[in-house]
């Protein structure tokens, strides 16, 4: 059996690899013809050190992991990882262009430990002492970087998943920023429509996130959280070892769904968290303190799981309802010795999620 599995498997990709030159990468870029997706370079923090250092690989012929690219139908290459190494490239000799085709401002290197007079370098610079000199550009454009493609006639979900299992195991970025990238790769529509629920201010205002998580895009999960949670039959959830490779599945169904109404969903978001806002505002996912009679602590997943998408659940009927009748049942959710139970810590998300959320839409069905 498993071997019959590995074959199977091993069938649906057709793979190839071979050098490259820098000089023949940055063609590619400029031809359009090598696509690495402008949309992704938000999700990645790299400081100029690390940039520099990049670069000082380079020129050092240290070896530089490889490059993985897609070949898609069009014959341009997406690609799936080594985003951050191409940008920093393409940035440092000058071609690197946004979302909108501008050209960015070209990176200027910092001193490192083997090579200090990197410091205030630049690809060309009308001060001659500040830029390479042509012979090290010449020299930088012949050095080749290893490439991995994952060919066209593979199966079309190859390359999200080699994506998500290259960027997820030892990476910086947070599960939302990598679902971003397959978003942006998979359906950018459905990627501005997220990115634009998760800043609606009533939303971000019940959350009341620190910047960090903000920057790592949570707010983004949340809101794909509450889309994906409030349509699902949660004991579907139960069969799952990881919650979040389920959200991540969960979402690329709905992209590739031609029933899923964008305006629907829209619509019970803005109304579920005006409201939301409007009864409790900043308080709506904060712990009942008993003793103290006041909401207070920090942003609760698990909160936010049972009220949020029980609200959302019931918005037809709870928009009416006043502050006060609204706050009564949330302390009563509080108080519910199951809800409690299952809100502490080191509570299986995959236990937890299929209890509070049916309870939370019992507790606000009015």
């Amino acid at each position: 059996m498993l071997e019959d599995e590995i074959q199977l498997k091993k069938n649906e990709i057709t793979t190839d690899g071979y050098p490259m030159s820098i000089g023949e990468l940055s063609s590619l870029y400029k031809e359009n013809e090598l696509d690495i997706h402008p949309e992704f370079q938000r999700f990645f923090r790299w400081t100029n050190l690390q940039k520099t250092k990049l670069i000082e690989s380079i020129l050092l012929g240290i070896p530089i992991p490889s490059i993985f690219v897609s070949q898609r139908t069009d014959g341009v290459w997406d690609v799936v990882d080594g985003l951050q190494r191409l940008s920093t490239i393409f940035e440092f000799m000058g071609i690197l262009k946004n979302e909108k085709g501008e050209s960015l401002e070209p990176n200027t290197l910092v001193a490192t430990e083997y090579l200090p007079s990197l410091e205030g370098k630049k690809w060309e610079d009308e001060n001659v002492s500040n830029s390479f000199t042509p012979a090290q550009r010449l020299t930088f454009k012949r050095e080749k970087l290893d490439i991995k493609i994952v060919k066209k006639e593979s199966d079309e979900n190859v390359k999200y998943e080699l994506f998500q299992r290259l960027n997820t195991l030892g990476s910086k970025l947070s599960d939302q920023e990598v679902r971003n990238c397959l978003l942006v790769m998979i359906n950018k529509p459905f990627y501005r429509w997220l990115k634009d629920l998760s800043l609606n201010e009533d939303f971000l205002e019940t959350l009341s996130l620190p910047e960090r998580m903000i920057e790592e895009q949570y707010n983004m999960e949340l809101a794909l959280r509450f889309i994906i949670l409030r349509k699902l039959n949660v004991l579907e959830i139960k069969t799952t070892q990881d919650l979040g490779a389920f959200i991540t599945e969960k979402m690329i169904e709905f992209t590739k769904s031609p029933e899923f109404d964008y305006t629907e969903e829209s619509t019970i978001f803005e109304r579920t968290f005006k409201y939301l806002n409007k009864v409790k505002g900043e308080l709506a996912f904060k712990r009942y303190n008993s003793e103290k009679l006041k909401f207070e602590g920090k942003f609760l997943l698990s909160a936010f799981e049972a009220i949020g998408i029980g609200v959302g659940r019931n918005i037809e009927t709870i928009e009416s309802k006043t502050a006060e009748v609204f706050e009564e049942k949330l302390i009563e959710l509080w108080k519910d010795e199951t809800f409690k139970s299952k809100t502490g810590s080191g509570v299986n998300v995959t236990s937890r999620v299929p209890v509070i959320i049916p309870l939370g839409e019992l507790k606000f069905s009015f």
